[in-house]
């Protein structure tokens, strides 16, 4: 509800409009009145109405001296004046202290009322006006870190210029960074981010990777200055920067967690026990690798597009030199004395060749060696050359996908192993994860060659067998602790023992240990979980399960139907 002022020097002019007009049909409540201008200003400051009625002339302040007062103090006030048909130059100076409006006297209530409609209607407007102001400085302050992170985007990716008003946008955003100092662009990239994804749900991935932007901005802090924001999921940027003056408001959370670092005067130094700390704290806080790419130092706010490239590029280069490093453009020239030059490495037909031979052949060491030459000069490639190494290796998988099928080979189990690598494969961020997973296949493709070739298939069947036989009731015995005696991996062992008999090896343990409770469960002296024990299984209620899924029966019901 708004509030009314009536100031004028005649009563029956204040009695009347306090009493004969309705007021509340305008959602206005009359609040007061006064009979001159001075004691109307009194009341404008104690009241603090919306709308002042006020007469133009009155005896000791007039309507407008108290009108300018108005104006000075509460500038949103509306102000109509009251005056007599003959006070004409009067009004013509209360228009000009931004008087909404006039009615002449004798007052007429109708036109009264339009007069004080069409101020309602004026402060509702402004009303509707400054809440959606309110609002949309409230959404304004609630998209700042958008708007920061799109800024600090900007920079190293465009750099900036003096043209761009760039101090107003930085106190604007809130954010420190002088346009000339020593500059420095450090990129954060978290190591196997995809097993991070995998992990959490999307809530949780968003407040971990708000955890890992907290913990490097706090580390920045502590030994140099700057912004750090999220570029990507993986990536986290950084604009470090010193100058004369040293302060950072941001933090002193992680330094309450360690000791005061002993920092160098160094600039440089400083960079890298910044680097150094900051993996070291992600690493402790937050379980995580990360890499951290530094580019060259620059000047100025306009030259961080430079930094920021080769800061990227330095990070990229984890997928050769290794994961869990801080490294700089020097680090990707492993060769110090030589200029680097890029070398392109196309993956042919008379590799490929050479390759399946080796399968074929089933020699192990020959396809090692061959794997190092291979993965020697995909590393050498070194711009693009993770995407480009995960494509030579899917070939390499075909191929021998293929030549597993020519031979008769291939099975369901291989087809499940190819359709796992696959997936690991782009999830790999080194050359020597990628060597590894391809290696490992190869080595079972290899070797269940050699041994079809050589026809000792069923000798190693009748090992494990003999192996089962020998162990089973031992509760720790597993598929690894049977390759491990027979001297091959287990994924090669179970592919052997499928393809030879029709079951897994995981099966024929269960089959065997099943017959020998069966034997036992044939002398009452025995009690259950006696047996359970006996054939290797460490929980009698699993036991109990596993025998009715093979005999139909639980054990006390097959004991007694023997007995019958």
């Amino acid at each position: 509800m708004y509030k009314l002022l009536v100031v004028d020097d005649e009563p029956a002019v204040r009695l009347g409009l306090r009493n004969y007009v309705d007021w509340g049909q305008f959602d206005i409540k009359f609040a007061g009145e006064a009979d001159d201008g001075d004691t109307g200003l009194e009341a404008v400051e104690r009241l603090k109405p919306d709308i002042v009625l006020t007469d133009v002339r009155m005896p000791n302040v007039d309507g407008i001296s108290l009108s300018k007062e108005i104006r000075k103090r509460f500038p949103n006030m509306k102000i109509v004046f009251v005056s007599g048909h003959d006070d004409s130059d009067y009004l013509k100076s209360a228009m000009k202290v931004s008087a909404v409006d006039y009615i002449f006297k004798p007052v007429n209530l109708q036109e009264l009322r339009t007069v004080i409609a069409r101020v309602v209607a004026e402060l509702e407007e402004e009303q509707t006006e400054r809440r959606m102001t309110q609002q949309m400085q409230a959404k304004l302050q609630e998209s700042m870190p958008l708007l920061r992170e799109k800024f600090l985007l900007s920079l190293i990716l465009n750099g900036a210029s003096r043209g761009e008003r760039i101090q107003e946008r930085l106190d604007f955003l809130g954010l420190v960074l002088p346009y000339n100092a020593a500059y420095w662009v450090i990129v954060v990239s978290v190591d196997r981010f995809t097993d991070i994804v995998e992990k959490y749900s999307e809530r949780d991935l968003q407040i971990f990777c708000y955890a890992i932007q907290n913990v490097c901005q706090e580390v920045v802090c502590q030994y140099l200055q700057g912004s750090v924001f999220e570029h990507r999921s993986d990536e986290f940027v950084g604009i470090v920067y010193t100058n004369q003056e040293h302060s950072c408001s941001i933090g002193a959370g992680l330094a309450s967690a360690g000791s005061e670092p002993n920092r160098s005067d160094d600039p440089e130094e400083l960079l890298f026990e910044l680097a150094t700390q900051l993996r070291d704290h992600l690493q402790r806080f937050l379980r995580i690798s990360v890499t951290i790419g530094i580019g060259d130092r620059v000047s100025s706010l306009d030259m961080l597009a430079g930094s920021y490239e080769q800061a990227r590029e330095a990070a990229a280069g984890k997928w050769y030199l290794g994961q869990n490093q801080i490294l700089t453009m020097d680090s990707l020239n492993l060769d110090k004395q030589e200029t680097f030059v890029e070398r392109s490495h196309r993956f042919d037909s008379s590799e490929s060749g050479k390759l399946i031979s080796l399968l074929k052949g089933g020699d192990s060491d020959q396809l090692g060696s061959a794997l190092d030459e291979l993965m020697g000069r995909l590393a050498r490639q070194r711009r693009g050359g993770l995407k480009y190494s995960r494509n030579v290796i899917l070939q390499i998988v075909l191929l021998a996908g293929q030549l597993m099928l020519e031979l008769n080979l291939a099975d369901e189990e291989l087809e499940r192993r190819e359709s796992w690598l696959w997936e690991e494969l782009f999830k790999q961020e080194t050359i020597d994860e990628l060597r590894q997973l391809l290696e490992a296949y190869l080595q079972e493709v290899c070797g269940k060659i050699r041994e079809r070739r050589s026809g000792r298939a069923s000798n190693i069947v009748e090992r494990v067998r003999e192996i089962i036989e020998r162990r089973y009731a031992d509760n720790k015995l597993t598929v690894s602790e049977i390759g491990r005696e027979v001297y091959l991996t287990d994924t090669y062992i179970s592919l052997l023992f499928k393809q030879e008999t029709g079951r897994t090896v995981n099966e024929w343990l269960t089959l065997y240990r099943m017959e020998k409770a069966k034997e036992l469960l044939a002398n009452p002296a025995y009690k259950l979980y006696d047996i359970c024990y006996a054939v290797g299984y460490a929980d009698p209620s699993y036991f109990s399960k596993l025998f009715k899924k093979v005999t139909g029966l639980t054990p006390s019901v097959y004991r007694e139907t023997r007995n019958i």
